[in-house]
């Protein structure tokens, strides 16, 4: 595997950029897309990288605007102004235009020499898991999607973003495993989404895992993305049995990054 390189991709008239790590080998690999939180600086997730490039899968972190390397303005910093109503209707309107930055993200992947168009799921955490599920709800033709405490910092007392993310579960385009660890801020979403994954029937469902670390901060992002000690296994069996078992190939992982050029060329991080 080789090191993450920042890369270039289009979105709704902008240039975005993302964390793109390749396996060993000729390919083309399946491909995970990993949707960040509503942190202001993520980065390149090398834990993650390691766990999904290590096993052949093609890792991909676009950075949504206003996020890391991808300019517009950050939206996250205060909470929306005015009266309940108008607030949620902001938070809407925020994870609308971020949905079309992850699909636009999914589609540049898609189009790699090096990525199997036919084998690609979605993961992510907190806000990046609300994200996998309203990419399930957009037809993003994922085989599958693994999301991680999707709106457990939000969960109490926010029925309209719970009724929000039942109806992307029920019309979901593929099957979807909901993952958080016990002492994660809430266990709404596993209690709620499960009970409409389980009705879904496998290869969907939702798993809640022992405590993770010391606090519902570690129970919440660190188990997403250093927990695969933990979680690891039973993801890619997931990811297996919904077709994406990576295939044993050789090859340089250098020249395939170089591959990716034009308005897509692989840009180095200072």
């Amino acid at each position: 595997m080789s090191a993450a390189r920042l890369v270039s991709f289009p979105s709704g008239g902008r240039t975005l950029r993302g964390y793109l790590s390749v396996p060993d080998g000729t390919g083309p690999h399946p491909a995970v897309v990993w949707n960040h939180g509503s942190e202001q600086y993520p980065g390149s997730f090398d834990e993650l990288a390691g766990f999904y490039a290590g096993a052949g899968y093609v890792f991909f972190v676009p950075h949504r605007r206003g996020h890391g390397h991808s300019a517009g303005e950050y939206a996250f910093g205060t909470p929306p102004p005015g009266p309940r109503a108008q607030a949620v209707a902001a938070i809407t309107g925020l994870l609308e235009q971020a949905l079309e930055d992850t699909l636009a993200a999914v589609e540049w992947l898609r189009r790699q020499s090096f990525v199997d168009a036919g084998r690609m799921a979605m993961s992510g955490v907190s806000h990046g898991g609300i994200h996998a599920l309203l990419a399930a709800e957009a037809g993003a033709a994922m085989r599958g999607y693994v999301p991680f405490a999707p709106a457990a910092t939000a969960w109490r007392g926010n029925p309209e973003l719970q009724d929000r993310l039942v109806r992307a579960v029920r019309t979901a385009d593929a099957p979807i495993l909901l993952v958080q660890a016990e002492n994660d801020y809430s266990l709404g979403p596993s209690e709620v989404l499960g009970s409409e994954l389980a009705r879904k029937g496998r290869p969907n469902g939702a798993r809640v895992y022992p405590t993770y670390g010391h606090d519902a901060a570690s129970g919440h992002g660190a188990f997403a993305w250093r927990g695969m000690d933990v979680w690891g296994d039973h993801v890619r069996a997931f990811l297996d049995e919904v077709g994406l078992r990576s295939a044993e190939v050789v090859g340089d992982p250098a020249e395939l990054l170089g591959a990716v050029g034009g308005d897509q060329e692989v840009v180095l991080e200072p």
